[in-house]
């Protein structure tokens, strides 16, 4: 059985709603999808979360990156970049790139934001550094997607993205944003059981 890993960070639920609808699409291949997130990090030396979440996905270890034949990773944007968090775990992955354990192996990305112009492209292509360091295969959005072309707000060539907007009535994803992160899940699960 084909094993993707929807690797996520999410501090609003919008990514963590991405997250679970980029895994319906994953299985909507056939494939299994592992749901994991990582812990929030602290700007000083302590523990800045308990070992296991209360809720949601379990914490994502090397072990989840190891054992995947493929990756979806979400993160909301930051400055046109991927949150701390997200990136600190990718930091500890230097064992894996050292034994190309990823190499090979098709990734995609996916972001929200809390603004309209808050840099969703350019977290997509700064998430995908990290894969290309990997040897990963980057996959990209279906450009014949007809959700693509309809969105208003979400949505890339480079991977599946959501305008969250901010304040008191934040923006939920519409069927277009949905139908685009089950699209890419479904994609990268696919060239996975291809490339095996």
């Amino acid at each position: 059985m084909t094993d993707i890993l929807v690797l996520y960070y999410s501090r609003g639920g919008s990514t963590a709603r991405m997250a679970r609808a980029v895994a319906r699409g994953v299985e909507a291949s056939g494939a299994t999808a592992r749901l994991r997130t990582v812990p929030p990090v602290a700007p000083e030396t302590e523990t800045a979360a308990p070992a296991v979440p209360e809720s949601g996905s379990p914490y994502a270890t090397l072990d989840d990156l190891r054992d995947c034949q493929g990756l979806v990773l979400g993160s909301p944007t930051r400055f046109g970049n991927m949150a701390a968090p997200l990136k600190y775990f990718l930091d500890t992955s230097g064992e894996l790139w050292i034994n190309g354990t990823l190499n090979g192996r098709p990734a995609g990305v996916f972001t929200s934001t809390g603004s309209l112009h808050g840099g969703q492209e350019l977290t997509l292509m700064t998430m995908m550094i990290p894969l290309l360091h990997h040897g990963m295969v980057l996959v990209g959005m279906d450009s014949m997607a007809p959700a693509l072309n309809r969105t208003r707000a979400g949505g890339t060539p480079y991977g599946a993205s959501h305008w969250a907007g901010g304040g008191m009535h934040p923006n939920v994803l519409d069927p277009d944003e949905m139908a685009l992160c089950e699209s890419l899940g479904e994609r990268v699960a696919r060239l996975a059981e291809r490339l095996a």
